[in-house]
């Protein structure tokens, strides 16, 4: 009996110490479950009419890459195109820059400036720079333990028409980026040799997707998308790919999606089902695998829509529905929220409209940005938009970068600054 107990009080413990540790951490792309949704608690659920406090402000270079933070640290892959990448290491509580790590890569393309946001994993960061290259850098001492080229290392030529924008996927012993060069589609290193482990063949035309992981029968898979090619009736091409992330080997395919330029990446929508969004008139599709007697695996697709998509992010899904901007060249949506079944239940439109921009989900609360001015606080609610706050913030610079929060601190980075808010009591 004295045993069970103590067993119960470690994993008490164990529960309590890792809530505590996702609260403090935001440690790479779309936070710790990779999916926009942050363990921080005691968020703000009002504001005074100047908004939240602003805790500090730092001038960046330009660039849409977001910050992670762990340990008191904040870690942005920032950027100078005339020199190269600059990783950066920040004090969480001043903004005060520790150390940075810098290497010649230069070069510019449409929308300059930063793209990938960085991984943590032990004392080891990871980052993929605008011309592909990647670098394991000790943060103990700010030493290369290793680097490659995923562009140029698989037979790349001029860099993609919006640069290589990669965010590291740590899985297990690997860390998987997707290339998307002519000798490779997706990769997978050793995270601490950097030794190649798989690579898949060439998938498809170059988008801007990172892989995400997807559960399927009870599987881990690591999905991919890629881009159409082609206009209008023209479009062809683009396709989503399940693959094994222990070997690399390609599980299934569905090649009815058709986004030009893909850039969110798959969402985990449970029991093998997962959505696939985009913008330029893709819209969304919800498709499922699921395997087979003989071990093989089918995949079908429960519906599309032109009504709900997203841009630069992958939707968030909560309690059933999912919420997205919908801001494109072609239509202004603003924030949409979709059921499970494809039927929209609401849209803001023009008012208030949220053109690119970021949002997390925490404490029941949305904290969003507008990609313009504004930061709002809003309370998910399939029946109605609620907003419960907003504060004109930020200088209209686009604020495209995803955001990140830990410590009860909000990061968000525009093209010549990042502010640090303070989002709980």
């Amino acid at each position: 009996m004295k045993t069970f107990q103590r067993m119960i009080a470690a994993g008490v413990l164990l529960l309590c110490i890792s809530s505590g540790i996702a609260q403090e951490a935001w440690p790479q792309y779309l936070g710790p479950h990779r999916n926009s949704v942050s363990d921080q608690t005691g968020i703000l659920r009002s504001w005074p009419e100047s908004g939240p406090e602003v805790l500090w402000t730092v001038d960046v270079g330009k660039g849409f890459g977001g910050p992670i933070i762990r340990d008191g640290n904040v870690y942005l892959l920032d950027r100078d195109d005339e020199v190269g990448d600059i990783l950066r290491c920040l004090d969480l509580n001043t903004g005060r820059e520790r150390w940075h790590f810098a290497y010649d890569a230069p070069g510019t393309v449409n929308f300059p400036g930063s793209r990938s946001i960085p991984a943590l994993d032990g004392t080891y960061i990871y980052s993929c720079g605008h011309n592909g290259d990647f670098y394991c850098i000790d943060i103990e001492n700010q030493t290369v333990v290793w680097n490659h080229n995923i562009w140029t290392d698989f037979g790349g030529g001029d860099v993609p028409r919006w640069a290589v924008t990669q965010n590291p996927l740590i899985y297990g012993d690997l860390v998987i980026l997707a290339s998307q060069a002519p000798q490779a589609g997706v990769v997978a290193y050793n995270k601490l040799s950097g030794e190649l482990a798989w690579k898949t063949p060439a998938l498809g035309a170059v988008g801007y997707v990172s892989p995400s992981i997807v559960r399927v029968s009870g599987e881990d898979h690591v999905v991919m998308i890629t881009a159409a090619e082609g206009r209008g009736d023209d479009t062809h091409g683009g396709k989503v790919i399940g693959i094994d992330p222990l070997s690399g080997r390609v599980l299934w395919e569905y090649g009815n999606w058709q986004c030009v330029i893909p850039i969110p990446n798959a969402v985990d929508a449970g029991s093998g089902k997962m959505l696939i969004s985009g913008g330029y008139n893709a819209g969304t599709a919800m498709i499922q695998a699921e395997k087979t007697g003989d071990g093989g695996y089918r995949v079908s697709e429960l519906y599309k829509t032109i009504e709900f998509g997203s841009h630069t992010l992958p939707p968030i899904l909560d309690k059933g529905y999912f919420y997205a901007f919908y801001s494109t060249n072609e239509r202004k949506d603003g924030m949409v929220c979709m059921s499970m079944d494809g039927e929209i239940r609401w849209k803001t439109k023009r008012f208030p409209l949220f053109d690119k921009g970021s949002y997390i989900l925490a404490d029941g609360l949305f904290l969003c940005t507008d990609g313009m001015t504004k930061l709002y606080l809003i309370e998910p609610d399939p029946s109605e938009f609620k907003p419960l706050a907003s504060a004109e913030l930020l200088e209209g610079r686009q604020n495209w970068a995803p955001l990140a929060l830990a410590g009860g601190k909000l990061l968000i980075r525009d093209q010549d600054r990042m502010k640090c808010v303070k989002v709980v009591k």
